[in-house]
């Protein structure tokens, strides 16, 4: 999926939740006051029962941060790092205090990912790909909760059931558990989620400085 294609597909998606129900605005006070310009991405704990979840999606949410406007502290590094220490499991790399995670890597915030579903189902007469996540964002120097959220992407979005009766179905459904398995469709919608889970957006992480940066020089009169 291309950049324009993923923006596509976020922003329709933004559009329709808007329009099936009103939120209620974030909160974004402390946000603001402690505005972060890089970003430590912690290994992703995985709460799903397929084990390509942590590192699907880890390898994936550098590139929405970075559009977003932030640095973002390379994760194969930050990873070798964790390991190098001794930290092997990301509950671990969690529970290390922030004020430490500043101490080593020198980030702004941090970025805790919790997958709460990922892989794909088979569900009689149909079967989908699924991953979906919730995010916090903390200060690393004060403990400071910044913001937080959750998303969810998933295959069923584009089904399109066809004819054939029950056999036909329950035929369809087979086919797509054996594609989502053979292709690892959970790890392209890992992406997706990960887009929504993270880039500017109603109630979504704030644009980075760097974004901000970008759209003032490209505003006119500027």
């Amino acid at each position: 999926m291309n950049r324009v294609s993923r923006w596509a597909l976020i922003g329709a998606t933004s559009l329709l939740a808007a329009g099936c129900a009103t939120q209620t605005p974030y909160d974004y006070t402390a946000y603001k006051a402690h505005m972060p310009k890089s970003v430590l991405v912690l290994p992703p704990v995985n709460n799903s029962p397929d084990v390509n979840g942590t590192f699907s999606m880890y390898a994936q949410v550098s590139q929405p941060l970075g559009e977003g406007g932030y640095y973002v502290l390379p994760v194969s590094l930050v990873n070798e790092t964790f390991r190098s220490n001794g930290v092997s499991v990301p509950a671990e790399a969690h529970a290390i205090a922030p004020a430490k995670l500043q101490e080593i890597f020198g980030a702004d915030a941090g970025l805790y990912i919790n997958i709460t579903r990922y892989g794909s189902q088979y569900m009689v007469v149909s079967s989908e790909a699924t991953v979906s996540a919730n995010a916090k964002l903390v200060d690393l120097k004060t403990g400071t909760l910044l913001w937080e959220g959750a998303a969810t992407a998933s295959t069923s979005e584009q089904n399109n059931n066809s004819g054939g009766g029950l056999v036909g179905l329950l035929v369809t459904a087979v086919v797509k558990q054996i594609m989502n398995n053979v292709t690892d469709a959970s790890h392209g919608q890992a992406g997706v989620a990960s887009y929504r889970l993270l880039t500017p957006r109603p109630n979504g992480m704030l644009p980075g400085p760097r974004l901000v940066a970008a759209q003032q020089a490209a505003t006119p009169g500027r």
